[in-house]
């Protein structure tokens, strides 16, 4: 069982460096907080894995986080949030927040027309995490979701604004556009680093980012349970499952300013 308190830690686990745009969120939002970061990059990505191996290796990373006596998990990866988050309720004794829940919560409260676009990992869009999100809050919006594989790599490579991009971009949000959405979903914590460059692509349709609505949905989370962090100054730990240099570097472009020391975690064998 983990025991912890006010200025106990919160846990944040992506399958890979993606999820530092949670974390910058989050560390933005709540200054005061510590974080404890996983980056499992050892079995990146978890978007073309079984909803089964999610499963087990986000309990496997919940074990570490109750051995570090954290207060909150946040899970900042759309795969994970869509197919093992029940489990991790289960399994943990603290409050359990993903990614998905967040943004289907401002999707609902930014569209006028009900129409709403995703984009998202093929083992996120399979799942239907969202389309279930938005039609438990709005069961008349029509959801259009679109799998854009390619995101992952162009963002990892640094190609942000890069020709190439822009073509991707135009052509996995075509489909989308058609139908009219006025509202689009980033459901994949890479996809912040291109919102300018979705942004073009999309015209006037309105973006959420999945990690500044978790961010603010910790935050209020905290809040109702008086548990926000007393401390002068927060800070932020980083474990990842693979190369920790390797991370570090690839790391600065999601996570605002200088990764400290990235520490070695051992998880189980994929």
């Amino acid at each position: 069982m983990i025991i912890s308190n006010n200025n106990s830690p919160i846990g944040v686990f992506d399958s890979g460096v993606g999820g530092l745009t949670v974390l910058s969120a989050l560390a933005a939002l709540l200054p005061h907080e510590k974080f404890i970061y996983v980056g499992d990059t050892a079995r990146v990505p978890y978007g073309t894995k079984s909803a089964e191996s999610v499963q087990r290796f986000s309990l496997e990373i919940a074990g570490f986080f109750q051995q570090k006596n954290v207060k909150m998990v946040v899970v900042a990866c759309n795969t994970a949030s869509a197919v093992a988050l029940g489990k991790l309720r289960q399994f943990l004794s603290v409050p359990v927040l993903g990614v998905i829940e967040p943004g289907a919560h401002a999707a609902v409260q930014s569209t006028h027309s009900q129409r709403i676009g995703i984009i998202g990992t093929q083992a996120t869009v399979r799942s239907q995490a969202y389309e279930r999100a938005i039609h438990r809050l709005s069961p008349g919006a029509k959801v259009f979701s679109r799998v854009c594989s390619l995101f992952v790599p162009l963002a990892e490579e640094g190609w942000l604004d890069h020709k190439v991009t822009h073509d991707v971009a135009d052509i996995y949000l075509s489909p989308l556009l058609k139908n009219k959405i006025d509202t689009l979903v980033l459901g994949c914590t890479h996809y912040p680093l291109l919102k300018q460059t979705v942004q073009t692509a999309a015209g006037r349709v309105n973006l959420i980012d999945s990690a500044e609505e978790t961010a603010k949905a910790v935050q209020a989370r905290l809040k109702l349970e008086n548990h926000l962090s007393r401390a002068q100054k927060g800070k932020s730990s980083f474990y990842s499952s693979d190369d920790p240099a390797k991370f570090a570097e690839l790391g600065r472009q999601f996570f605002k300013g200088r990764l400290p020391k990235v520490q070695r975690i051992a998880l189980g064998a994929s």
